[in-house]
């Protein structure tokens, strides 16, 4: 066998190209087997019999190991794996806990320190008749349910796992080369369950925190390692996460669907969602251990909308005291974001009914599950229907009929890179640019943000950047996130509610303090990708965890060791910063936010 120095060179790197592509798209270890005999057929086969013969027979073999190779990788495609509820193999069950619908167990953690319930039914699942309804409760079971695994992601667009294992490596720098990575995460449209995580042993009247997850009401999932809740379980509080319908399924909304529901409601289903299994804490937390007499309610992004909704939903009343909100509200006059009219939400209802053809609620409820999932048109919004919200939430806040005794929220200084990465703003267009978010004020908020690039820590290779980039991520963020918590504080200092306003600063070889950085900070959560983070890290997030839990435990985030954290009433606005140092600063958006309430005042 001879093979040219060329052609071997070009072999090494064809080889190393698609063995890239087949460990960023997660195949199986056989799949690798075939995909190693297939090279080496390839590179036998070249060196021997097309060797001799003409360039078309070269190219012909070529494309023919390419076929075989998309074969392969085809498939050898990662298989659907129900994800563990705890990273050690073969855990210890926990005992059995009797709940209303029947007894279960779970699972220990590495240490026998906090014991995971997982996959619990909170509502009936939502298919069938049941697709765009309000949740009913759950149906009970015989015998004991072993919980053990997470319920599968509520239904949603999935990206490709190369996109995925892309994302990972040059957004959160979390991706790792493993063999235990070669599986991808159920999802279904019945995935209406939650998680419990609690001190291991007897245990009893502990404070409980509820939390709902982000991902712009689209996307999104249960488990996350970036919010698992065992370090907060270590602290003695009792912690629940939960999935909820998503897009086209928890936010559609049909004027057919207002006239069946004996609530006359639509649009708000996967809120309903969240009601409802709040509602399964009011009746089943004190079988864990947990005090239903106090919970706090926390999300982040469009987890925190959430939260800020059900504040003001007349039917959440009684089943929460305090609240935390992390990158997002909506305490607008005209929220920005995760909120939309009425008659917004029922005009792409009748376009999404037009997309599939369906002529009324009946032949639209059989469209597969997996089909309505690829609508092109986002339902990422809530909306007043009268029923879960009744009315636009700063009204609410006017009578002071919110429900809250005490908020912690706060942002991360550059919130919105990450959304702004396709657009590219330079001084001379900055102005326009800003004129969807300011309007009439665009000029004076250039002027208070004067044009500047990317910070070079925060470039990223995707953003298309631009002499202004930078100022206008700051600006874009002040809008989109952290004004509607200067609102939100506002309100409630009118009603001497007590405020926490954090803005997180630390960066790190992580997400930094891009949107959602500060969560595995809060959450105790740096030891999954212990790469990104050195010891500094590791003190914040000491800081930050014990701010959280006294917070939970109390409504006030301030203790023993810890820098004072002033409420906004008694620091006139002031936010403590979370970053190289923790110290009280002024909130460095205050004018750009005053800047919005003068355009905000100013729309109909």
């Amino acid at each position: 066998m001879k093979a040219s120095v060329g052609f071997v060179i070009f072999f090494v790197l064809l080889s190393a190209l698609l063995a890239a592509g087949m460990e960023l798209g997660r195949n199986t270890l056989w799949g690798w087997v075939l995909f190693v005999l297939t090279l080496a057929a390839y590179f036998v086969l070249r060196g021997t019999v097309l060797s001799s013969r003409g360039f078309g027979w070269r190219l012909l073999g070529l494309v023919g190991f390419l076929v075989v190779f998309f074969a392969v990788f085809k498939l050898s495609a990662p298989p659907v794996r129900a994800v563990p509820a705890v990273q050690v193999k073969n855990p210890t069950p926990t005992g059995v806990i009797t709940v209303a619908q029947g007894q279960l167990r779970g699972v220990c953690n590495e240490d026998g320190s906090v014991e995971v319930f997982a996959g619990i039914p909170y509502a009936k699942p939502p298919v069938g008749e049941l697709r765009w309804k309000e949740p009913q409760p759950p149906e009970p079971w015989d015998g004991v349910r072993v919980c053990d695994t997470f319920a599968p992601m509520s239904m949603q667009t999935r990206n490709s796992p190369i996109f995925d294992s892309l994302a990972e490596i040059a957004v959160y720098h979390t991706f790792r080369i493993t063999p235990d990575n070669n599986w991808i995460a159920p999802m279904s449209e019945d995935s209406l369950y939650l998680n419990v995580w609690k001190p291991a042993g007897e245990v009893s009247n502990l404070p409980v925190l509820v939390y709902i997850h982000g991902g712009s009401l689209t996307s999104g999932q249960a488990w996350y390692d970036q919010y698992n809740g065992e370090a907060i379980a270590r602290k003695g509080v009792i912690v629940v996460n939960f999935a909820y319908r998503l897009n086209v399924f928890g936010f559609y909304a049909n004027e057919a669907l207002a006239a069946e529901s004996p609530n006359g409601t639509t649009g708000n289903y996967g809120l309903l969602d969240q009601i409802q299994a709040l509602k399964w804490v009011q009746e089943n937390i004190s079988a864990f251990g947990g005090d239903p007499n106090q919970v706090t309610l926390a999300g982040e992004s469009a987890g925190a909308s959430c939260v800020n909704a059900l504040c003001v939903s007349p039917l959440s009343e009684g089943l929460f005291r305090r609240a935390i909100a992390a990158s997002s509200g909506v305490t607008a006059k005209v929220p920005y974001h995760t909120f939309r009219t009425l008659e917004s939400a029922l005009n792409m209802g009748k376009d999404i009914q037009a997309e599939f053809g369906a002529a009324d609620l009946e032949a639209l409820r059989a469209v597969p599950a997996e089909d309505l999932v690829r609508t092109k048109f986002t339902n990422s919004a809530m909306t007043v229907d009268g029923w879960a919200i009744a009315e636009q939430p700063y009204l609410t806040y006017a009578k002071g009929k919110n429900h809250e005794t005490a908020l912690l929220q706060g942002y991360n200084v550059h919130e919105a890179d990450l959304f702004s990465m396709m657009v590219k703003v330079n001084a001379e267009d900055y102005a326009e640019k800003l004129r969807p978010l300011y309007g009439a004020y665009a000029e004076e908020a250039v002027a208070l943000t004067p044009a500047r690039a990317q910070d070079d820590f925060y470039k990223c290779i995707i953003d298309r950047g631009g002499s202004a980039k930078g100022a206008y991520d700051e600006a874009v963020s002040a809008a989109w996130f952290s004004y509607s918590h200067y609102r939100w504080a506002k309100l409630l200092e009118a009603q001497d509610v007590p405020v926490y306003t954090y803005y997180f600063t630390k960066d790190n070889r992580g997400m930094g303090s891009h949107h959602a950085g500060e969560l595995p900070y809060f959450y105790g959560c740096l030891d999954a990708h212990p790469e990104n983070y050195d010891e500094n890290d590791h003190a914040l997030s000491d800081q930050m965890l014990q701010y959280y839990v006294n917070f939970v435990k109390t409504g006030d985030p301030n203790g023993d060791g810890l820098p004072e954290w002033q409420s906004s009433a008694d620091s006139e606005g002031g936010v403590l910063e979370l970053g190289a140092t923790v110290r009280m600063i002024e909130d460095p958006h205050l004018e750009l936010h005053r800047l919005l309430d003068r355009y905000q005042d100013g729309l109909d």
